[in-house]
């Protein structure tokens, strides 16, 4: 059975980033991004480039480390608000990283962040050992 265009979908639940916790998944935020690092740009045989950037994202209730991929890298630009859809936790080195995969969605958010970014809770900071 499928969604007529006049049926309700169900509402995506937003979460903020200090619920976050290592393993889990199916994540939806709306996050500010506050800086971004080059971790990976070079073009493969075939000629296609590939870009990998690690960004600092966070909301009022803390910050998280993401990963964009790709075209994700021109979305997620210093200063502008995101909404980040079914997105991921992948552990590295024992710490927390953000993640958006093929089955995911990353897009720019048509209203700007008003609230105080609460940079001194970095989920990412934790780090997390294997029992």
């Amino acid at each position: 059975m499928f969604a007529s265009d006049n049926d309700d979908l169900a509402e995506h639940e937003f979460i903020k980033v200090a619920a976050l916790r290592p393993g889990t998944q199916g994540h939806n935020l709306l996050a500010k991004v506050l800086c971004t690092t080059v971790a990976l740009e070079k073009t493969r045989a075939d000629g296609s480039r590939v870009r990998v950037t690690e960004c600092v994202i966070g909301d009022e209730t803390g910050i998280v480390s993401f990963l964009a991929h790709d075209e994700q890298v021109d979305i997620a630009e210093p200063g502008s608000t995101i909404l980040i859809r079914n997105a991921k936790i992948d552990m590295f080195r024992g710490y927390m990283r953000l993640s958006v995969d093929k089955w995911g969605g990353l897009a720019r958010s048509d209203s700007p962040m008003s609230h105080h970014i609460n940079e001194e809770n970095d989920m990412s900071a934790t780090h997390y050992v294997c029992l």
